[in-house]
């Protein structure tokens, strides 16, 4: 599994596959081990807080490094709204500034949309801080050939990954019992499709309960 010390990124195989939810788990299950624990969002497009939400389920401390209004990949956001783009060297600084024992960088979209200037991605960052990522997959159909591809494209960097399932539904069906056979990589969980909507001290409560750092699926109720 990879080591929790420094930098580590959370990233996902596309939109939407819950890693909001999964950095703010992270970051529970850490802060009950001990650590301390910072999050950084990297590039926050449209509407939502990423970074609040994360503060109000883990209680960790996060913010996000820039903001652009249209729900856009950041370097298409930022490019539309006239904002300064993030430059990759400035965030890498600012991320080795952090005191914490861990600090979870959580990414816009998948591995590799575009973030700042010159079109860097999520993979770049990683590569610069020389840091591990955590894989956000979904549970249902497509997720075995997105998750392939991204460890993949991690791989050929040299950065190592584990894979963590964003959203495991509450009734899974057939296509999420054989996912959890299949996937690739080395798992570190699941997430409960409900737990955003746990209240708070609930959440930071239970998510030791959706980690194995030893990849045992059976501590999920399951014979895969």
């Amino acid at each position: 599994m990879i080591a929790f010390e420094g930098p580590v990124l959370v990233t996902g195989t596309d939109t939407g596959v819950g890693k909001t939810v999964a950095t703010a788990a992270l970051a529970a299950f850490l802060m009950r081990q001990g650590r301390s624990v910072e999050v950084v969002k990297i590039a926050q497009t449209g509407d939502d807080d990423d970074a609040a939400e994360v503060t109000r389920l883990s209680g960790a401390p996060a913010r996000a490094l820039a903001s652009y209004p249209d729900p856009l990949a950041p370097f298409a956001a930022a490019r539309r709204s006239g904002l300064p783009m993030l430059e990759l060297h400035d965030v890498a600084e600012t991320v080795l500034e952090a005191k914490s024992e861990v600090v979870l960088l959580e990414g816009a979209g998948g591995l590799l949309v575009q973030l700042g200037a010159g079109g860097w991605t999520a993979r770049d960052l990683a590569v610069e801080l020389g840091c591990p990522a955590v894989v956000v997959a979904r549970a249902g159909l497509g997720t075995l050939n997105h998750t392939a591809l991204t460890l993949e494209a991690l791989a050929r960097r040299g950065i190592e990954a584990s894979v963590l399932i964003g959203s495991w539904p509450l009734e899974p069906g057939l296509a999420e019992h054989e996912n959890l056979k299949d996937l690739p990589g080395r798992r570190l969980g699941w997430i409960p499709a409900d737990a955003a909507g746990l209240d708070p001290e609930v959440f930071r409560l239970s998510a030791s309960e959706w980690f194995d750092l030893e990849g045992d699926l059976r501590r999920f109720g399951t014979d895969a």
